[in-house]
């Protein structure tokens, strides 16, 4: 098995696979350290003291290190997740701005515009949600589709707008959105490497031998299990944290949904409250007015 096919397997195996592997092979080296330490026992002729504060000294040394690699592959994968959840916030303001300015097109502009930009709002978070797979690269597909026409719908607009001062705004807006787009689809696939992920189970397999060494006897047993346990958690922990789905730490899309409802709740025709008719239309009647009211408004 070379290094790109294990790589892959580390990336699309569930959590609990890589969770009972990686047990699985610190128990075995706890094991085997449990053997040799018998085998030493039996020959011995070292004073017990001496063996004891040599053994307290490589133990605290192999936590230690382990301590640091974990704690550094934590942060990177905090770091990484906090970069996914602000990026979300930021896409939903875009998308929320652009949605708005757009309600200044004329029509056909609007409607083909705001219709564009719910899909891909719509889109987007499924997008956030679907594992890896054949459903994700589908939602890609459309997603990708969608922003080639927000650009071409964006173009025929401006042809109508680009008199106006705020023509530039707009094209602001939209090539923001495309731009967040861009950004997501980055820093979705920035990852831990896998590189040191594989340092940290070497480090957490060498640790396991050493407690498996040392603690000897049905509590030091004991003891070294749940340390073991403990390591798993972690482990799997930051492995969940470093995916973008697939686990139980996702990407928040809450701003991303309050703007679906949002939007849902005021589409295009909201926004012609206060508009003028249109030359030889009839005039809007006041929501609300009885019969005999809105004839009075009409003379």
């Amino acid at each position: 098995m070379d290094w790109q096919t294990l790589e892959a397997w580390f990336n699309a195996a569930p959590l609990w696979v890589i969770g009972l592997t990686q047990f699985g092979a610190m128990c075995v080296a706890a094991y085997i350290a449990m053997r040799l330490r018998r085998r030493r026992d039996r020959s011995a002729s070292a004073s017990e003291d001496d063996t004891e504060t040599h053994e307290g000294y490589i133990v605290s040394a192999a936590l230690g290190l382990l301590a640091l690699l974990m704690g550094f592959t934590f942060s990177l994968a905090v770091d990484r997740f906090d970069t996914r959840r602000a990026l979300v916030r930021e896409e939903a303001n875009a998308i929320g701005t652009a949605y708005f300015r757009a309600q200044v097109l004329g029509e056909p502009h609007r409607s083909r515009t705001t219709g564009l930009l719910l899909r891909y709002l719509d889109n987007r978070i499924a997008l956030a949600k679907a594992d890896p797979g054949t459903k994700q690269k589908e939602l890609f597909a459309v997603n990708d589709a969608l922003i080639a026409d927000l650009g071409a719908a964006t173009a025929a607009a401006f042809e109508t707008i680009k008199g106006f001062d705020w023509s530039s705004t707009y094209l602001d807006t939209i090539n923001r959105v495309t731009e967040l787009d861009l950004t997501r689809k980055v820093a979705r696939a920035a990852r831990v490497p896998v590189e040191i992920f594989g340092v940290l189970v070497i480090y957490m397999v060498a640790a396991a031998f050493v407690l498996g060494y040392v603690l000897h006897g049905q509590v030091g047993r004991f003891a070294a299990g749940i340390l073991l346990g403990l390591f798993t958690i972690a482990l799997v922990l930051i492995i969940d944290i470093d995916r973008p789905t697939g686990g139980g730490v996702v990407d928040n899309q809450l701003a991303m949904e309050l703007l679906q409802k949002k939007l849902l709740a005021q589409p295009p025709a909201a926004f012609d409250k206060w508009r003028a008719p249109p030359v030889g239309a009839a005039p809007l009647e006041p929501a609300g007015a009885s019969p005999r009211v809105a004839g009075r408004l009409g003379r």
